[in-house]
C-alpha cells in the first residue's frame, strides 16, 4: 500500500514555495481538508498558485514572486493549525497584514507560543476577540526590519520554530530556536534544499536548535521540483489495522524522517518485525519502504520523555493497540495531546473505558491495560480525525462493535481512509451502540469548614468510587484568570472561560483539575487563589462551565462530589444525598488547625464571624444558593470523628445498593 502525501511537508510545499524567486512544481500533496487550507490561503494571498487533483493527489504549480495579496484579506484556516501557525510566520516576515481565522475547532486552540516569539520580533500581532485565540490580526509593517530573536522554547514544537523561521528568513533577520528534545524538522529540509543557510543537524535525535543567519546569504529562495513521499502518520494506521488483523503489510515510499518515525520503535517494543529499504531522498527528506509483519499477540509498551514529539500524532493508534496487547501500557509526557484538535487524552480515557477497557487518564498521559473480550459501544469523535481513525482500526478486527459517529472526518489528513481499511475489516458493518451501566452519584454538601472534603474523599475510598472536589474547578478558574491578569475583568472572565479547555484528569491521588493545559495542582490552595475565588465563582458563565464539567464526569465515573449545591443543582437526582452540619465554633477551631493557627478565643471569634458571613453569602446569592436538599440526610459532625461520618454514610451506600456489603469495614480503616 501507499498511503496519501505526507500532510507535514505538504502543507510547508504549498505555503512555501509560492515564495520561491522561481517557479516550482510539487507533486503528490495530501488531499486533506487542512493542505487545501494552506494553498487557499496563499491564493487569497495573491500567490500565483494553481492546483489540480489526480490520482496520487494534489499537484501544485507556482509561477514564484512572492505575495500580492489585497489589503488585509481575511483567511480562512479552516481545521488546520499548521495552516495559521506556519502563516502567522510568513505574514510577520514578509510584513503583509491579514487576519487568520478558522472553524470553532481551530478558535479553540491556544496561539500564544507561536505569538509571543513573533512579538518579541516586532511583529505587531492582536486578538480580535478571546486572548490567545483566533482570529488574530497580524498587522502590515510598512517600515522597518524584525528584531533578530534567540528563542529558548520550553517545550519541543515545530509550529514554533517553523514560524520564527520563516519569519526570519522571509524578513532578512538573524533567529536560533533551540529545543529541549528532537521535534521535526520539515521546514530546516525544505527551506535548505530551496538555498536558505538554515543552519541545523538533521542527524540529531535529542535537544538542539535550528537557526539562520542573513550575513550568510545574499540569494533569494529556488523553487521547487518534487514528489511529496507517503505520509508515515497516516501509514502508522494501516500498520496497526494488519496488526491487529494478523496480515502482513508492505508500504511503499513513506516519508522517513527521524523526526517522524518514533512510533516504529513503540510497535517493535509490541513485537512487529520491522524490515526497513531507503529509497532516494525528496528535497531533503529521506524516503523508505516498509515490510511489517504482526507478532502471535501484541504486547505492553512504555513511552515519554524525547520520544513523544516524534511520535505525537500517532498515540491515539497506539492508544487503541494497547487495548488488545497483553499487560498494561503507558503513555507519559503527552499533556500537548490536550490542545490538539481536541483533548485527545480526554477522548481517548473517555471511550476507551465506555467500550470496557480499563483506563488511568493521567495529566500528561494515559495507562491501559489490555483486554481479549469483545469490546462495543460508541464511539464520538468530536471531529478529531486522529481519534475517528484509531478507532476505526480498533473496530476493524473483528472482535469489536463499534459505532463511530463522524467516520468521513478522516478526510481531514487520509481521504478515502475508509477504503483504504477495507482490506483489513473482517466484518460488513458495526453493531449499533450498547449500552452503560448508568454511573452512581453520591452528593456531599454543607457550609464551610463542616468536613465535606475530608468525607467526600474517604467515603470514595471506601466505596471504590472516585472523589470530585468541585470547588477545585472554581480555584482552578480563578488561577487561570489571576495568571492571564484578568482577574479583576468580570466581562473578560466571562468571555473567556466558556472556550477554556477545563478538564479533571486522573493521577495517582485521584482527579486533578487540567487547565489550559496545565495541572496548577498545590497552587490551587495559595492564599491569592482563595481571596478572588468567592466573587469569580458566582459568576454566571463559570458556574455554567463547572456544572457542565462536574455532569460530564459524573456520567464517566462512579463518585462522591462535595460542595454547596451538588445535591440541589449539580446532581439533583443522586443516588445518595448527605448534608453536613457543625457547631460554628467547631468549623472556627478545624479552619484554624488546617492553618496551623493557635486555637486562641480571639482567633476563634473572627473565624467564627468570617464564616458565617461565607454562609450568609453563600445561603443568600442568586444562583445555586447553599441549602439542603429537601430528600438528603443531615449529619451533624460537631462531636463525629471522621471514621464514624463515613462509617454511616458507608452504610447508607450498600443500604441503597450502591456498593456491596463489604464497604463499611473498608470504610472504617479509613477513618
Amino acid at each position: 500500500m501507499r498511503p496519501p502525501g505526507d500532510k507535514s511537508i505538504s502543507h510547508r510545499a504549498a505555503l512555501i514555495a509560492p515564495l520561491a524567486a522561481s517557479g516550482s512544481e510539487i507533486r503528490g500533496l495530501s488531499k486533506g481538508a487542512d493542505v487545501r487550507a494552506s494553498v487557499r490561503a496563499m491564493q487569497q494571498l495573491g500567490a500565483a498558485v494553481d492546483c489540480v487533483t489526480d490520482d496520487i493527489g494534489l499537484t501544485i504549480r507556482c509561477a514564484g514572486g512572492g505575495l500580492a495579496p489585497p489589503p488585509s484579506p481575511r483567511l480562512d484556516c479552516g481545521n488546520s493549525g499548521t495552516t495559521a501557525r506556519l502563516l502567522t510566520g510568513i505574514l510577520a516576515g514578509t510584513g503583509t497584514g491579514a487576519v487568520l481565522d478558522g472553524d470553532a475547532s481551530l478558535r479553540g486552540r491556544p496561539m500564544r507560543r507561536i505569538v509571543y516569539p513573533l512579538q518579541a520580533m516586532g511583529a505587531r500581532i492582536d486578538y480580535e476577540d478571546m486572548q490567545h485565540r483566533l482570529p488574530m490580526r497580524v498587522r502590515a509593517r510598512a517600515t522597518g526590519q524584525l528584531r533578530p530573536l534567540r528563542h529558548r522554547a520550553r517545550v519541543a514544537s515545530a509550529q514554533v520554530k517553523s514560524a520564527v523561521l520563516l519569519a526570519g528568513v522571509l524578513g532578512r533577520v538573524r533567529v536560533f530556536v533551540s529545543e529541549p528534545a528532537l521535534s521535526r524538522d520539515h521546514t530546516e529540509r525544505m527551506l535548505a534544499s530551496m538555498g536558505a543557510p538554515i543552519e541545523f543537524d538533521p542527524a540529531r535525535t535529542g535537544p538542539g536548535e535550528a537557526g539562520f543567519d542573513p550575513a550568510l546569504w545574499e540569494g533569494a529562495l529556488e523553487g521547487l521540483d518534487m514528489t511529496v513521499p507517503g505520509d508515515p502518520s497516516s501509514a502508522a494506521f494501516l500498520i496497526g489495522a494488519a496488526l491487529l488483523s494478523g496480515q502482513p503489510i508492505r508500504v511503499q515510499d513513506v516519508a522517513a524522517n527521524p523526526g517522524r518515525t518514533g512510533f516504529l520503535a513503540v510497535l517493535e517494543e509490541m513485537g512487529a518485525r520491522i524490515r526497513r529499504e531507503r529509497l532516494s531522498a525528496a528535497a531533503g527528506e529521506p524516503r523508505e519502504a516498509w515490510t511489517v509483519e504482526p507478532p502471535d499477540g501484541l504486547r505492553a509498551f512504555s513511552v515519554g520523555g524525547a520520544a513523544i514529539p516524534g511520535l505525537i500524532d500517532e498515540i491515539p493508534l497506539l492508544a487503541a493497540l494497547a487495548a488488545r496487547a497483553r499487560g498494561r501500557s503507558e503513555i507519559r509526557d503527552a499533556a500537548e495531546l490536550r490542545v490538539k484538535e481536541s483533548d485527545r487524552l480526554a477522548v481517548l480515557a473517555r471511550t476507551l473505558e465506555s467500550l470496557g477497557v480499563k483506563v488511568e487518564e493521567r495529566a500528561d498521559g494515559l495507562a491501559i491495560l489490555g483486554c481479549r473480550q469483545r469490546l462495543s459501544g460508541a464511539v464520538e469523535t468530536r471531529g478529531d480525525h486522529r481519534i475517528a481513525m484509531a478507532f476505526a482500526v480498533l473496530g476493524a478486527a473483528g472482535d469489536a462493535e463499534l459505532a463511530i459517529d463522524d467516520p468521513a472526518c478522516a478526510d481531514v489528513s487520509f481521504p478515502g481512509f475508509r477504503e483504504a481499511l477495507a482490506p483489513f475489516v473482517r466484518r460488513s458493518a458495526p453493531a449499533a451502540a450498547q449500552p452503560r451501566r448508568r454511573a452512581r452519584v453520591i452528593a456531599v454538601d454543607g457550609p464551610a469548614a463542616s468536613g465535606k472534603s475530608t468525607t467526600a474523599r474517604r467515603v470514595a475510598d471506601a466505596l471504590g468510587f472516585v472523589h470530585v472536589n468541585s470547588g477545585l474547578l472554581y480555584r482552578a478558574i480563578t488561577w487561570w484568570a489571576i495568571r492571564q491578569q484578568i482577574d479583576g475583568d468580570i466581562r473578560a472572565v466571562e468571555e473567556s472561560v466558556p472556550a477554556l479547555a477545563i478538564e479533571l484528569v486522573g493521577t495517582a491521588d485521584g482527579l486533578a483539575v487540567g487547565i489550559d493545559g496545565s495541572v496548577p495542582g498545590p497552587a490551587l490552595a495559595s492564599a491569592e487563589v482563595t481571596a478572588r475565588v468567592s466573587p469569580l465563582s458566582a459568576l454566571r458563565a463559570v458556574r455554567a462551565v463547572v456544572l457542565d464539567r462536574l455532569r460530564e464526569t459524573g456520567r464517566r465515573h462512579d463518585i462522591v462530589c462535595d460542595g454547596r449545591d451538588i445535591g440541589t443543582t449539580v446532581f439533583p437526582g443522586a443516588d445518595l444525598k448527605v448534608f453536613l452540619v457543625a457547631d460554628a465554633r467547631e468549623r472556627a477551631r478545624r479552619r484554624l488547625r488546617e492553618r496551623g493557627t493557635p486555637l486562641g478565643e480571639d482567633n476563634v471569634v473572627r473565624e467564627v464571624e468570617a464564616l458565617e458571613a461565607r454562609d450568609r453569602l453563600d445561603s443568600s446569592r442568586a444562583l445555586s444558593p447553599l441549602k439542603r436538599a429537601k430528600e438528603a440526610l443531615v449529619i451533624d459532625t460537631t462531636t463525629k470523628g471522621p471514621g464514624e461520618v463515613v462509617d454511616e454514610i458507608v452504610r447508607l451506600a450498600v443500604e441503597r445498593g450502591l456498593a456491596p456489603p463489604g464497604g463499611a469495614s473498608s470504610a472504617r480503616s479509613t477513618g
